[in-house]
């Protein structure tokens, strides 16, 4: 979600989940807007250079990653494994109770 609509969401990123998780976001993702969203606990902001909004929730982390837009298609894969490792411990985070 962001702060703006745009017509779709990034399709080099769309490709690129499907490369590599076959995960068809075209299906199942849109372009919305974040007072779209419901109430959330975790809030993860990705850097990109972007100053983002606040968004109310019991625990916030920035990820720091550059924006892979307009850059090769390794530039998306490294992104999307970086997510995927920080997913993963944010996940182990949660289940260990720390968050």
């Amino acid at each position: 979600a962001g702060t703006e609509v745009k017509p779709q969401i990034n399709q080099d990123a769309v490709r690129i989940m499907k490369e590599l998780y076959h995960i068809d976001m075209n299906e199942t993702q849109y372009s919305k807007l974040l007072k779209d969203i419901p109430e959330v606990d975790i809030v993860i902001t990705m850097g990109c250079n972007v100053q983002c909004p606040t968004l109310p929730c019991k625990h916030r982390e920035d990820w720091g990653l550059e924006d892979p837009s307009g850059k090769e298609d390794e530039a998306f894969k490294y992104t999307a494994r970086m997510i995927e490792e920080k997913v993963i411990d944010l996940k182990t985070r949660i289940k260990q109770g720390e968050l």
